[in-house]
C-alpha cells in the first residue's frame, strides 16, 4: 500500500512517468495520467495546457501527490552541449521552459488542487547532473543548468508552502540512469547494474517520496533516498 490515494503524474506517456503511474495503482492508489497525449493534453512549454488541465482535473481532488515526470535532454532539434561552441539561445530556452519553468506552472496552477491541512507531495524528476558541487565534468550546459533552476525553483516553493501547507512535501528527486528514450544515446559505459528499468527505478523512486517528512522538503534526493549536493 502506498501512503497516496488520489495521485496525478504529469508525463506518464514515458517510460518512469509510466512506470510510476503503474506502480502507485499496483499500491493501491488513484492515478490521472497526463502527457501531451493525454486528454486533456498537457505540454510543459505551454501554460494554457497545464491551465486548462488543472480546470478539467478540479472535480476529481484533493489530490495528495502531483509529480512532473517530464523532461527534456534531446530531440531532433537539441543535443546536450559537448562545447561552450554549440551554444544557442533557442535550445537553451525550450530546455528551461520544459526542465524548469514548466514543473513550476504545473504547480502553480495544481496546488489548488491540494490539500491545505493534510499531508501531500509535490515532486518533480530533476537530475545529479544539475548538481553544482557534482559538476566536475563540464559540458551539457543547457540541461545541467535547467535541472539546477528547477532544484531551485523547487526549493524557493518549499520554503513558500511551509507557511501555508505545513504537511506538504516538496522535492526533486533524481532517478538514477533509466533506461529510456531520454538516456539511450548515452547509455555506453554504464555498467548494467547501473542502467536501472524504468519499473526499478519507479518503485526506488515512490519509496523516496512515501518516506519523506515536511522537515526534508526543498531537498533534491537520488533514487537510493540520499540528499544530493546543491
Amino acid at each position: 500500500m502506498t501512503r497516496f490515494s488520489n495521485a496525478i503524474i504529469v508525463g506518464a506517456s514515458g517510460g518512469i512517468g509510466g512506470a510510476l503511474a503503474d506502480a502507485l495503482e499496483e499500491r493501491g492508489a488513484q492515478v490521472r495520467r497526463l502527457s501531451r497525449r493525454s486528454d486533456p493534453p498537457v505540454d510543459l512549454a505551454d501554460e494554457e495546457t497545464i491551465a486548462t488541465a488543472a480546470r478539467t482535473l478540479e472535480g476529481g481532488g484533493p489530490y495528495d501527490l502531483v509529480m512532473v515526470a517530464a523532461g527534456l535532454l534531446h530531440d531532433e532539434e537539441i543535443a546536450p552541449e559537448k562545447s561552450w561552441k554549440m551554444l544557442e539561445a533557442a535550445p537553451l530556452a525550450k530546455l528551461f521552459a520544459v526542465n524548469a519553468s514548466g514543473p513550476l506552472l504545473v504547480a502553480r496552477h495544481f496546488l489548488p488542487l491540494m490539500p491545505r491541512n493534510a499531508p501531500a507531495a509535490f515532486a518533480a524528476l530533476s537530475a545529479r547532473v544539475g548538481s553544482i558541487g557534482d559538476n566536475r565534468l563540464g559540458g551539457w550546459y543547457g540541461y545541467r543548468a535547467s535541472k539546477a533552476a528547477l532544484n531551485q525553483l523547487l526549493r524557493t516553493l518549499a520554503i513558500d508552502l511551509a507557511r501555508t501547507h505545513e504537511q506538504m512535501v516538496v522535492a526533486a528527486l533524481h532517478p538514477g540512469t533509466v533506461d529510456t528514450a531520454l538516456s539511450k544515446p548515452f547509455q555506453r559505459g554504464v555498467p548494467d547494474a547501473q542502467l536501472f528499468t524504468p519499473q526499478k527505478s519507479a518503485a526506488h523512486l515512490l519509496d523516496v517520496i512515501e518516506g519523506l517528512a515536511p522537515a526534508d522538503s526543498g531537498h533534491h534526493f537520488d533514487w537510493a533516498g540520499k540528499r544530493v549536493d546543491p
